[in-house]
């Protein structure tokens, strides 16, 4: 029996993880697996939604604080899903092992990427986030700044005409005033 117990401890000694976020993602793995089969096919939905939320934490990271593109969160309703922002997500197929990453667009959803495999997935998204900085910075460059000059413009035709139709009022009282006087003569 020691010999088993030898042989047993070998095999787990060099996948022993070293950290305990390797452990906490390898036990999330087993247990996606096994609760693939069962029938809480939901919580393995998630558990392997927290499986590649883990995997895109590294990319995340490096996205600048000052873009507020993304809002990166598991929503755990009727279909859980990994929101990458407001218009894209991943969810799992029908078989729940297969990640696709969809977007939704105003002319219906578009399949951005489909897989097995977490990397390929976050390949597709790391894609598609640089995709959305691109666009946002060509939006940034596309809209003019307003010019100060504009609006000083503005506030000077603003007082000319205040100083215009103040003197077109005193006038028009000086010519009322006139008038009466006239006439009461």
């Amino acid at each position: 029996m020691s010999d088993a117990q030898n042989t047993g401890s070998q095999a787990v000694s060099p996948m022993r993880p070293v950290r305990l976020r390797d452990a906490l993602r390898q036990a999330r793995i087993e247990a996606a697996d096994r609760t693939g089969v069962v029938v809480d096919l939901r919580d393995a939905e998630v558990a392997r939604l927290e499986i590649l939320n883990d995997a895109l934490e590294p990319l995340f990271a490096q996205i600048p604080e000052k873009v507020d593109l993304f809002d990166r969160g598991i929503s755990h309703g009727d279909t859980p899903r990994l929101w990458i922002d407001i218009v894209a997500h991943v969810l799992m197929g029908r078989d729940k092992r297969i990640y696709r990453f969809v977007q939704d667009t105003r002319f219906g959803r578009i399949v951005i990427a489909e897989s097995h495999d977490v990397a390929a997935i976050v390949d597709a998204v790391t894609d598609y986030v640089a995709r959305r900085m691109i666009e946002r910075e060509h939006a940034l460059v596309a809209t003019p700044a307003p010019e100060p000059v504009v609006v000083e413009k503005k506030r000077r035709s603003g007082f000319w005409t205040f100083v215009l139709g103040f003197l077109a009022g005193a006038i028009a009282l000086f010519g009322l005033a006139l008038f009466a006087t006239l006439r009461n003569l």
